[in-house]
């Protein structure tokens, strides 16, 4: 009598379904982590470079480089 009250347990399709949840899960998991870096850090990264060179001047640095003894063959 008191085994008719206990539910049945799903043998069938389980493997199947817990997968489904789980991928669902890892691709939200890993398209959230991939617009965080991109917002976080690619982006920044990106506009830093831009903004370095936006006005870089490379002779006035070889020049500085030059008289801090930093090349030997350019004196």
């Amino acid at each position: 009598m008191s085994s008719s009250a206990l539910a049945k347990t799903q043998m069938r399709g389980l493997l199947a379904k817990r997968l489904r949840f789980h991928i669902v899960g890892a691709v939200l998991v890993s398209l959230g982590a991939a617009a965080f870096y991109k917002f976080a850090v690619a982006e920044p990264r990106k506009k830093a470079c831009a903004d370095f060179y936006r006005n870089y001047d490379s002779m006035k640095d070889f020049e500085a480089m030059r008289k801090a003894g930093i090349f030997q063959s350019a004196k």
